[in-house]
């Protein structure tokens, strides 16, 4: 959160950011709702491919610097798309939902994780195909206030995309090389964290 004096705003949206703190920069996504979708799919496959790679027995090690285990990241991996397929439906976007773990059983190993993974996918790739809204113009309603589907889209495109970065680096810790892990290319024109992990 940012704030000057009793204003504040969710740094969330960096559009909202940069009309906050008043500077002279265009924001707001890059791509177009079609080209973050094609993303997110290349993302989430990516994450299908990677996350079975490493082994079960390393699920509950905690991440650097946050205590969330393996197997929870890897599940936020894929519900970070689910999350949003339902976000675009009208759920309402709350801080914990892209972290909820409806069933623990798919966590369980990392052909679970996987399972789960590929029925993130069917959705969005559906939710895509039937939605009508191809401009992601519909407003929606977010825990750092009203957005039009097309940010939160973008949101979680590269939020995906970051938890990718971080699995290949702790599958390096384990002695691990990610089968073709993602380069920059991939990730052009998203807002992109510069450090694969904060601190």
């Amino acid at each position: 959160m940012l704030s000057r004096g009793d204003d504040f705003v969710f740094a969330q949206n960096i559009a909202q950011v940069v009309a906050f703190l008043k500077l002279d920069e265009q924001a707001g996504p890059v791509l177009s709702p079609a080209q973050l979708v094609e993303r997110m799919e290349k993302f989430i496959d990516t994450a299908l491919r990677i996350v079975p790679q490493m082994p079960d027995d390393r699920l509950a090690t905690l991440t650097p610097n946050r205590p969330r285990s393996y197997a929870r990241l890897a599940h936020h991996m894929f519900r970070i798309g689910e999350a949003f397929v339902e976000v675009a439906g009208g759920t309402f976007f709350a801080n914990a939902l892209p972290g909820e773990v409806r069933d623990p059983a798919e966590m369980a190993s990392t052909a679970a994780l996987a399972d789960y993974g590929g029925r993130v996918k069917a959705k969005v790739v559906a939710w895509w195909a039937e939605t009508p809204d191809k401009g992601a113009q519909a407003v929606v309603q977010t825990y750092y206030g009203p957005q039009k589907l097309h940010e939160v889209l973008e949101r979680a495109t590269w939020h995906i995309a970051q938890h990718t970065r971080q699995w290949v680096m702790l599958l390096g810790l384990h002695g691990v090389a990610a089968d073709r892990p993602l380069g920059e290319a991939d990730f052009a024109d998203l807002p992109m964290p510069k450090q694969v992990w904060d601190g």
